[in-house]
């Protein structure tokens, strides 16, 4: 399972919390995309040459900075590979902090925050339910038999969780994660494993 970070969004490049907001990617977030796209055809093409043409499966958050990332590789990728959407792979919910900077999250609610998963920003999701909807997913995704390469396009938050499920780790360990835009994260799940994460190299030159 390669997890894909959608490119750098106008929030983004704000600086802004961005949640379940909607802003559209900035030209260089197109870029970063294309990049990604171009790395991961090469790499699918290069397994080609002693194997079949293995299945591809591209997959989207329904948010557009997500689906412009993901139809951008799907594109690169070709083999008529199609974009997914998939409810699931949504940013977690910040709530009335969507669209803010950290500056002006209250001290007491950063702290809060950080120190408990199943704590709630006003309107928004627990890191505990987050986990609980991203390990659904991966489970649903691990046992499905298929044998072919799925590429994920979502978030900063799930994909954090997805790395948590394969180390069988908690929630507050998101904390402890620092996951870059256009960054790719991979995951064996036959015997779930965290195999990279925020792979960079792919953007080298981009700007």
């Amino acid at each position: 399972m390669i997890l894909l970070r959608h490119g750098q969004s106008e929030s983004n490049a704000a600086g802004l919390l961005v949640g379940r907001s909607d802003p559209p990617l900035t030209d260089l977030g197109v870029r970063q995309a294309e990049a990604a796209g171009r790395y991961l055809a090469a790499e699918l093409l290069s397994g080609e040459r002693d194997h079949p043409p293995r299945s591809l499966l591209v997959l989207s958050s329904p948010l557009q900075r997500a689906r412009a990332t993901a139809e951008i590789v799907a594109r690169e990728c070709g083999q008529g590979a199609e974009v997914e959407v998939d409810e699931q792979l949504i940013e977690l919910d910040y709530g009335k902090f969507d669209g803010l900077t950290l500056g002006q999250v209250e001290p007491a609610d950063w702290a809060a925050w950080r120190a408990d998963p199943s704590w709630r920003p006003p309107g928004g999701e627990t890191l505990v339910e987050l986990q609980e909807r991203v390990t659904a997913w991966c489970d649903s995704l691990r046992s499905d038999g298929d044998d072919g390469d799925v590429i994920a396009v979502s978030h900063v938050s799930p994909i954090k969780a997805a790395a948590i499920w394969a180390l069988k780790a908690g929630p507050e360990l998101a904390w402890r994660l620092s996951l870059g835009v256009a960054t790719i994260t991979r995951i064996s799940t036959s015997a779930p494993s965290l195999v990279s994460f925020g792979e960079t190299g792919h953007m080298a030159g981009v700007r």
